[in-house]
């Protein structure tokens, strides 16, 4: 089974177009594609508006959706009964301009938490909006660029996958996320949204267990700051209708989109001047593995330390955020751990209980720009990867308004 990317973003998938729109702060997209839909929201106990609505819009139709809507510059949270009005709003207006049913409109919202709405305006945008979409690459990319809050650069990406000559199937989708990320993403953070669109003819039940898979291992694995946003959602759309391909096959495919989407999400992180890649390996659960590789790629101290290319306070770092985080025991003296950046091969930083040389090569390496840091904990055969980036000065500097 071949995997090829493509072009196209969301509108690679054949049924879906999109457009969207930015003036200043302000955006709005609009994308539309029928089919099942599975959403994975917010683990915060206050959760806005938007994603209560969008909650509610699953059940209500049983996981189906013709169309999601999505404005960038308010985050329609902590805003009371009038911002819940406002979202079931803005889905009548894409319900309208579109002609599909209300109930199978999807609502999300990115931005500053306690402002209302300025409804004049997205219905201005959406006026706009509704009557360019496309299913042209354009529609994909300024739907991506219309969500963006401090997001430097657009998200997205496209696959096939497929065999031969047979019809392949498509995987689609945007993301928008630069700061206030720390995703726990559940079935039932800047804020982190992701639109992905399918072709798969998959059955319910399948495509959650894909869906739940890809974004254990994706989203739920980035860490910009470790604060977690009341918006965050990532919504899955089937639109069906495409080439046959197993089950194992699109949860691979699907593990790729989400995996490329969350990196990038990584690599755009606030005031950002290091990508971090942190694989822990030789865990004794996936459990274990995925809690300290998040913590370290979480850690203030770590990623401060990255930013100033310290590999001596680094390595210490790791070592106290691993003894901190593990849930099992920890045994100092089977604990090794390599690092590496772009055009430097891994070299050994600890290694049984103590650290090897820290100079040198070990210098070189953290002055890359990507940072690849490999942690053996030699209790076992699990492993999992996060990703994250550095603290650096821009980040104070943007977050303190």
């Amino acid at each position: 089974m071949e995997l090829e990317r493509v072009e196209g973003g969301l509108c690679a998938v054949k049924g879906v177009r999109a457009y969207g729109i930015k003036e200043g702060k302000n955006g709005l997209a609009l994308i539309e594609g029928k089919g099942k839909a599975i959403g994975m929201f917010t683990s915060n106990k206050i959760k806005a508006a938007p994603v209560r609505f969008t909650m509610r819009q699953l059940e209500a139709r049983e996981g189906r959706i013709s169309a999601i809507i999505a404005n960038s510059g308010c985050a329609n949270s902590f805003t009371g009964e009038r911002g819940m009005r406002n979202a079931e709003k803005m889905a009548e207006l894409a319900s309208s301009s579109l002609g599909v049913d209300k109930e199978e409109v999807a609502v999300a919202s990115t931005g500053p938490i306690g402002k209302q709405v300025d409804m004049g305006l997205i219905e201005k945008q959406l006026g706009e909006v509704a009557k360019r979409l496309t299913a042209d690459e354009e529609g994909s990319m300024t739907a991506a660029k219309a969500i963006m809050t401090t997001d430097t650069f657009h998200k997205e990406r496209a696959i096939s996958i497929g065999a031969g000559d047979e019809e392949r199937v498509m995987i689609g989708g945007i993301a928008k996320g630069s700061g206030m990320i720390f995703p726990h993403l559940g079935l039932s953070n800047a804020t982190m949204l992701s639109f992905i669109y399918t072709d798969v003819s998959l059955d319910a039940e399948a495509l959650k267990r894909c869906f739940k898979d890809a974004v254990d291992n994706s989203f739920n694995m980035i860490v910009v700051d470790g604060d977690m946003s009341t918006n965050d959602m990532v919504l899955l759309v089937s639109t069906g209708g495409g080439g046959e391909i197993s089950e194992g096959d699109f949860r691979d495919g699907l593990n790729f989109v989400c995996t490329e989407l969350a990196k990038l999400i990584a690599r755009d992180g606030e005031g950002a001047t290091k990508f971090i890649e942190v694989r822990v390996k030789g865990a004794a659960s996936v459990g274990d593995a995925r809690e300290i590789a998040k913590a370290i790629v979480r850690s203030p101290l770590v990623k401060s330390a990255i930013f100033g290319e310290r590999p001596d306070l680094t390595c210490g770092r790791i070592i106290a955020t691993i003894g901190s985080s593990a849930i099992g025991d920890v045994d100092p003296d089977s604990i090794s751990i390599s690092i590496k950046s772009e055009g430097h091969r891994a070299v050994l930083v600890a290694r049984k209980g103590e650290f090897v040389d820290l100079s040198g090569a070990a210098r070189d390496i953290m002055k890359g720009k990507e940072i690849f840091i490999d942690a053996d904990m030699g209790k076992g055969e699990r492993e999992a990867t996060a990703w994250g980036c550095d603290l650096s000065y821009d980040y104070v500097k943007i977050n303190a308004g």
